[in-house]
């Protein structure tokens, strides 16, 4: 396992890893680790929205580029049909 020295601690920050060390009962190194490893999951998902994120330009050229390429062996009027066959009229609300 690796080992770093961290420096310049700011004294707020350090006092928070303390008193949750020991509310966890906790070394300060472990709470130091599990406070790492809880920052990192969190940008980790963040950083994955930001890159799921597609420039505007893009998605319409990507929709353009599907545009007119579903192939089907049925007929327009059949598509309708099914698909308003699939609908459904979800649920019943009395007023």
């Amino acid at each position: 396992m690796a080992n770093i020295t961290v420096r310049n601690i700011p004294d707020s920050v350090f006092e928070k890893l303390r008193l949750l060390s020991e509310i966890d009962r906790r070394s300060l190194n472990n709470e130091l680790l599990v406070a790492i490893e809880s920052g990192l999951k969190d940008l980790e998902q963040e950083r994955s929205r930001s890159l799921a994120r597609v420039n505007p330009q893009i998605q319409i050229t990507l929709w353009k580029d599907l545009c007119g390429t579903w192939k089907d062996l049925k007929s327009k009027e059949e598509q309708i049909e099914e698909l308003l066959e699939d609908r459904t009229l979800g649920r019943e609300v009395s007023l």
